[in-house]
């Protein structure tokens, strides 16, 4: 069990909620060209998998304020309001869409919602390790770094985004996979296609060809006989000689 006092524990988390009351406002202020900074920035594309990070709003949000923040954001970064950046403006504008679509949608919205679960649950399990590995060593008075509500809050957010990786290159891995799948079966097609085709036309150049055999062959029959017959029918005797006394 943790050592820090229930009272030290109330004001670091009410330390913590005000930190991230000032992030939220923070953020909700944000301007257009900061917004479409923060959905572009390095390494967004694992960033932008979580559909509540994209949309900046907690997994218990409920539906009607996601749907709010969306408004909000889709207004801020579209590319008519961002004549200068117009191009950027639109990727911006296309992933606040897609973490719409998937939060929108009651079955991907609850999906991500299990991530999130799983993330928390992974990261208790670790923390637990943690704690006993420290109750081993004789270091467990000194607390565990995730004890600190802050902390802890990190180690489930960085738990989550790594499931949400994880998740996503499975599916890339899954599509390959079923990608080369298709090619090596039309591949197969193609090539029994050929192979019938082959035989086709094989048969057809034989049977013409036996065609061709059979003519030649009645041909040279006829014309041997003709030979022949003109042979017997143009021999001649000689004429008898009289005889001279």
């Amino acid at each position: 069990m943790s050592s820090i006092p229930s009272t030290a524990k109330a004001e670091s988390f009410d330390d913590f909620y005000t930190e991230v009351k000032e992030i939220e406002k923070r953020d909700s202020v944000l301007t257009p060209k900061q917004q479409i900074e923060r959905l572009l920035r390095p390494g967004s594309t694992y960033f932008n998998l979580n559909p509540f990070e994209v949309l900046q709003v907690e997994c218990d949000a409920t539906i009607e304020e996601i749907k709010k923040k969306y408004r909000r954001l889709s207004i801020l970064v579209h590319p008519d309001k961002n004549i200068d950046d117009s191009e950027r403006a639109q990727q911006a504008f296309e992933i606040v869409n897609r973490s719409w679509k998937i939060l929108e949608n009651e079955d991907t919205r609850k999906k991500c919602l299990d991530v999130y679960q799983e993330a928390k649950e992974r990261t208790d399990h670790m923390i637990e390790q943690k704690r006993k590995k420290f109750k081993k060593d004789g270091r467990l008075a000194e607390g565990i770094p995730e004890d600190d509500p802050v902390k802890y809050k990190h180690a489930v957010y960085v738990m989550t985004m790594k499931l949400f990786a994880d998740m996503e290159r499975k599916r890339q891995h899954l599509e390959t996979r079923d990608m080369e799948e298709r090619k090596r079966k039309r591949e197969a097609e193609i090539e029994q296609e050929e192979q019938m085709s082959f035989e086709k036309e094989w048969a057809k150049n034989f049977e013409e060809s036996r065609q061709n055999r059979v003519d030649s062959w009645k041909t040279f029959q006829s014309g041997g006989k003709e030979k022949k017959k003109k042979k017997i029918m143009g021999f001649k005797p000689p004429k008898p000689k009289p005889e001279s006394r």
